[in-house]
């Protein structure tokens, strides 16, 4: 009730606690819609698979043997988004990301994590990195010498190419199609490779104002100015359903939640933005793309929900020609074609030459992805792993289609 008092209290979960009728659910009891077991808002704070080893290491307890509100607790102060969780107000912040100079350190203790061997005690300390972020893959929190906030992805056992140099390719692929990227960085770390990306659930901006116009994960550290953080909400928050229902859902799915939930000022283009990443993810053969790897943060310039820039795109190389998404495409499921991707534009838009002229644009830069990965420092073993990843237009679309795309280039 104190909560709904304040008057800059927002909606920590959009869907399941709405603050839109304040009074009317002053003072009740309220539960998460669709019989789910927690509110969307308060997951999306929790840690995820990694983060949860990286606790259970930490405490050393046996997998999956700690109570959910445990593994809230233990996230840490660098957790995703602007809620934080301690045992009462006056608990100090739990800050927990190492910096840029130790990430040899961090890198080390993570391995250990992943092989189930006991973390040695000098590196224990640096384990606090670890549950900050979701996902199942080896990461981290780390700050730069000026106090910026990155997430580091490290590689995993069994890895059959560099994860890490092709993510951060493909997302700089992604930045040339025009989809919103953070910065990114690939660096070796003790002959390991890392994948380093902006934090985009933080900003800086001077004391006491609304950061500036501009992309908010771009703003950064300096004199006057501190750091903020941008609530944050997963799709599966936004649509309403459990891990386990996330195969069930669309994309179209998505696009209705951003005509429902998100800030007017953003909903044209944050709807061609989500139809552009799901034709991207098409073309690349991103199949990883859960609603989990969907998410949105609310804008304090605004006070309203955006989609947040892309994340967790890394293609899959497979032989079959006949591919399907994670999340449902079109009238045809989830296949991976720009027919079925069409059959839907109308979630995402309202005219369909607004569609074609995006698949335009995406293809036009993705039918270069072996200049791009070569310019951000791929070579050539992993461009032969990763090339059967990438699809032709002949192979993703019908000659009509195909014809109707290559007539504006």
């Amino acid at each position: 009730m104190g909560y709904l008092r304040r008057g800059e209290s927002f909606e920590l979960d959009p869907v399941s606690l709405a603050l839109g009728e304040r009074e009317s659910i002053r003072g009740k009891v309220l539960f998460p819609v669709n019989g789910l077991g927690e509110f969307g808002g308060i997951r999306d704070a929790a840690p995820d698979a990694w983060g949860r080893r990286v606790i259970e290491a930490r405490l050393k307890a046996p997998a999956n043997g700690l109570l959910e509100v445990e593994y809230l607790l233990h996230a840490g102060g660098d957790r995703v988004g602007a809620l934080d969780v301690r045992e009462d107000i006056k608990s100090p912040d739990s800050a927990s990301a190492s910096d840029m100079h130790s990430l040899e350190y961090v890198l080390q203790a993570s391995e250990a994590v992943e092989n189930g061997a006991p973390v040695p005690t000098n590196l224990e300390r640096f384990l606090g990195s670890g549950p900050s972020a979701g996902g199942a893959r080896p990461k981290a929190s780390v700050r730069d010498g000026d106090g910026a906030l990155w997430l580091a992805k490290f590689p995993a056992n069994g890895d059959r190419f560099d994860v890490a140099r092709a993510e951060s390719c493909t997302l700089e692929l992604a930045r040339r199609c025009g989809l919103t990227v953070p910065e990114v960085r690939h660096q070796d770390i003790g002959g390991r490779p890392v994948m380093l990306i902006r934090r985009f659930d933080r900003y800086w901006s001077q004391v006491g104002q609304k950061p500036p116009e501009g992309a908010l994960h771009d703003t950064r550290p300096g004199e006057g100015r501190i750091e903020g953080r941008l609530p944050f909400v997963s799709g599966l928050t936004l649509t309403a359903c459990s891990e386990l229902e996330s195969p069930d859902k669309t994309y179209a799915d998505l696009g209705r939640a951003i005509h429902k939930y998100v800030h007017l000022d953003r909903v044209k283009a944050d709807g061609e933005e989500m139809f552009a990443r799901m034709v991207f993810n098409i073309f690349v053969t991103n199949d990883d793309d859960h609603l989990r790897n969907h998410g949105f943060i609310r804008d304090p310039r605004r006070n309203g929900w955006v989609l947040s820039p892309l994340y967790d795109v890394v293609p899959h190389p497979v032989l079959a020609s006949e591919r399907r998404l994670h999340l449902g495409v079109g009238e045809h499921g989830k296949l991976a074609t720009l027919d079925n991707a069409l059959s839907h534009y109308a979630a995402f838009m309202p005219a369909r030459p607004t569609a074609i002229g995006i698949m335009r644009r995406v293809w036009g830069e993705v039918r270069e992805w072996m200049t791009c990965f070569e310019e951000h420092g791929a070579d050539k073993k992993l461009l032969d792993q990763l090339s059967r990843a990438f699809r032709d237009i002949s192979d993703i679309a019908s000659p009509g289609l195909e014809a109707e795309i290559r007539r504006g280039t």
